[in-house]
């Protein structure tokens, strides 16, 4: 079994994964904000909406297509010009909230090691709310 943890360094499984957005769900971007609605039982699931910041919406953009780990921060890195350290945690972060809310899919067996709650409350990375 493959651990996120978003305190540490990528382990080699995370970086071996492909991560893509899940196939119950809705997004839309309005007035450069992106929303994501679950779909449960053919039907929007309207108390659990999310937004994402502009870092949020790059990485979301990004996941429409499966990507691996290096690829999502790399991207980061690059459009925000941080160090790689700090794109690293912010993609793990936003790859462990979104696992947690099954918003994001992953090969292979994986479990997101969460700090805190997981839902409208606990999305906290990249701006999610």
């Amino acid at each position: 079994m493959l651990r996120l943890q978003s305190e540490t360094a990528p382990t080699d499984a995370v970086l071996a994964q492909t991560f893509v957005r899940s196939r119950t769900v809705v997004s839309r971007t309005v007035a450069g904000e992106t929303l994501i609605v679950p779909i449960r039982g053919k039907v929007g699931d309207l108390a659990s909406i999310y937004s994402f910041n502009e870092v949020g919406s790059l990485i979301w953009r990004l996941l429409d297509t499966p990507r691996q780990f290096p690829e999502l921060v790399s991207a980061v890195e690059q459009t925000y010009e941080v160090r790689m350290e700090r794109a690293e945690q912010d993609v793990l972060q936003f790859l462990g909230d979104m696992l947690a809310a099954n918003l994001v899919e992953a090969t292979g067996d994986f479990i997101p090691v969460a700090d805190g709650p997981v839902g409208r409350d606990g999305l906290s990375a990249m701006g999610a709310s």
